[in-house]
């Protein structure tokens, strides 16, 4: 039996054999820190006995899916602490998730954070016994009669949902049974670092017409060290928290009227509007052409663009002159309809038309979250409309367009290429066609990627750019989505240098993604210190008395004139008590005005970021501040 390890090399086994023990065959090291292994592409046990020829990967808490696996194991000595503490709890699910892990439990009265603290404590003492975990699998007929005997009737139900020929796997930690797919550590000794962070609502099944249960989030780590790191990384996170800031810096407000629907303010207007203009003076100099298209557009147009199919549970509805209406989750079909209002030839292509249009999607009241999960934004979406030869190019443009909108903010990201959906439309080599170029693009930039199977759009592969931001979160934002369904669906054409008609390829692509979610990761990003350029209160005028309130007029018209966005703090408070005020709303630059800087024609500088910086003549102050405007300068 040969296995064929990750760097190309093979080993042989005379007769079948654990995972744990191919590790230990390679280093006992390596199968000590060992989480999980992937056998043939998939994530096994480390108990998993091998019996033919593969291809073999140990993974360790460095890999994801090493994580995961780790962090899944958590979980489970969680709800065993959980039900030895409070046995009438019932078990719902428990997965890992990106940071950690959550368990969903119903339990009268839920949970406190006091009873947090005596879980940890009795989860410490489970990893201190090293219960080994064992895997065990029953029938249908006898799985629903241990989850019976033990009163868990979350579990009967998921096992009532799974397929009657499935194999029901279980999973065994000393008294404790648990219906689950795993993997799963070969112990619970190696969990030593582990944090429960915070208790939420969830509805089972995440339906609001289900019961709702009591979720617990935790997190696991294989050093403590790495947890301490990511605890703080928390805290620091939660001082950035955008909802905290936004409501402070008067950016953007959310009602109870309008749920998931966000207000912006006068000073979030001229942070959205600073972004707009930029965007729009990219896209002037990218060859792009500016559209609008209605909110509202009749359903039989979303049957035909494919989206009712695939997404009407998101849309919202209405009827007008008795007739169905939608509102649009998406900007395309419209921009497909503006293409389609007038003839083409293939001498205007590429044909490159952008879009700030107000979307809306219906998201569950439970996902909602600030700017950043919302039921209205608006998408900065463009459709590229090309013939299949410029189809290489118009990706590296749009790959560059987005490389240089988040080197403006000091973003690092990674990219990744995903590929055909169960849920797609249109044929094997037109999927073939698409995702090739994609990578052919992707490789000639020289961009490092990693392919994410299946998760493409219905209509064709993409491109996601995920964003790194200051303290080390990645965000989805920009996409590339290469589509050859569309086009067909609404039968649009071009006249082609044969004097034929032919079909256009289209293009769906953002940068930003939602403007009022990359709203939220700016403010997060920066801690609510924009740059200059974005801050909507650029410099505040500090007038040490009344006195000195007319100088400061003058000042503000001459800022103004050369396009600063200034403020003066007008109250008859005490010069220190301004400065706090000032450095509190995040303003870059604040002005003390005094008798000796009225009597000279000067300034008195304070920096947010760098404190006092002194007399400046103000020619030379707001020459200053408006070159960080014109450069957009993130200094």
């Amino acid at each position: 039996m040969n296995i064929t390890l990750k760097d190309g090399s093979k080993i042989s086994f005379e007769a079948p054999i654990s995972g744990l023990e191919i590790a230990k065959s390679i280093s006992e090291g390596l199968a000590r820190n060992a989480c999980a292994v992937r056998i043939n592409g998939e994530v096994e046990d480390l108990r998993t006995i091998v019996t033919e020829d593969c291809d073999f990967e140990v993974l360790t808490f460095a890999d994801t899916d090493g994580q995961a696996a780790f962090r899944h194991t958590t979980s489970h000595i969680m709800a065993q602490a959980i039900k030895r503490l409070f046995p009438e709890t019932k078990l719902a699910i428990g997965p890992s998730i990106a940071d950690g892990f959550y368990y969903d439990f119903d339990r009268e009265g839920g949970f406190t954070p006091e009873d947090l603290e005596a879980i940890e404590k009795e989860m410490k003492k489970i990893v201190k016994e090293d219960l080994k975990l064992e895997r065990f699998t029953l029938s249908r007929a006898e799985a629903i009669a241990l989850m019976e005997e033990k009163e868990e009737p979350y579990k009967v139900q998921l096992i009532l949902d799974l397929p009657e020929d499935a194999e029901l796997s279980f999973y065994r930690q000393g008294e404790f049974t648990d219906l689950c797919a795993g993997p799963h550590l070969m112990s619970t000794k190696p969990v030593k670092a582990f944090k429960l962070t915070s208790i939420a609502g969830a509805y089972w099944r995440g339906s609001e017409k289900n019961k709702m249960l009591t979720r617990i989030y935790g997190t696991a780590f294989s050093k403590a060290s790495e947890l301490e790191e990511h605890l703080a990384k928390i805290e620091e996170a939660k001082k950035r928290d955008h909802r905290k800031l936004g409501r402070e810096m008067q950016l953007f407000m959310m009602t109870e009227e309008g749920p998931g629907f966000p207000f912006f303010l006068p000073k979030g207007m001229v942070l959205k509007n600073t972004l707009l203009n930029y965007w729009r003076e990219i896209h002037d100099e990218a060859g792009y052409v500016e559209i609008s298209t209605p909110i509202i557009l009749n359903q039989e147009l979303w049957h035909r663009s494919g989206h009712w199919d695939h997404y009407k549970d998101n849309m919202y509805t209405t009827v007008i002159d008795e007739e169905d209406y939608a509102v649009k989750p998406m900007n395309c079909p419209g921009g497909i309809l503006v293409y389609k209002s007038q003839p083409h030839s293939y001498r205007e292509f590429p044909i490159r038309m952008g879009e700030l249009g107000l979307v809306h999607r219906h998201e569950k009241s439970g996902a909602l979250h600030g700017l950043m999960r919302v039921r209205c934004f608006t998408q900065d979406d463009a459709h590229i409309f090309m013939t299949q030869d410029q189809i290489k190019d118009e990706i590296k443009n749009v790959a560059n367009l987005i490389d240089g909108v988040y080197k403006q903010f000091g973003f690092k990201y990674h990219v990744e290429l995903s590929t055909r959906p169960e849920d797609s439309m249109g044929s094997d080599e037109d999927w073939a066609i698409a995702t090739d170029s994609l990578e052919n693009a992707l490789k000639e930039l020289g961009l490092d990627y990693v392919v994410n199977e299946g998760d493409g759009a219905f209509y064709g592969p993409k491109i996601d750019f995920h964003l790194e931001d200051s303290i080390g979160r990645t965000w989805q934002c920009g996409t590339i989505q290469l589509d050859f369904q569309m086009p067909q669906r609404f039968e649009i054409e071009y006249t082609g240098s044969d004097g034929e008609k032919h079909r256009p390829i289209m293009i769906h692509r953002v940068a930003f993604g939602s403007i009022e979610r990359f709203i939220g990761i700016l403010i997060e990003h920066y801690a609510g210190k924009f740059p200059v350029w974005l801050a909507p209160v650029q410099v505040k005028v500090l007038p040490i008395s009344d006195k000195f309130a007319e100088y400061g007029e003058k000042l503000i018209r001459e800022m103004k004139a050369a396009g600063i966005r200034c403020e003066m703090d007008t109250r008859s408070e005490k010069i220190g008590f301004k400065i706090r005020e000032a450095q509190l709303e995040k303003v870059p630059y604040m002005l003390v005005v005094g008798a000796k800087e009225a009597e000279e024609g000067k300034v008195s500088v304070r920096s947010r970021d760098e404190g006092d910086k002194g007399s400046f003549e103000i020619a030379d102050f707001v020459a200053m501040v408006a070159e960080k405007n014109a450069s957009r300068s993130n200094d």
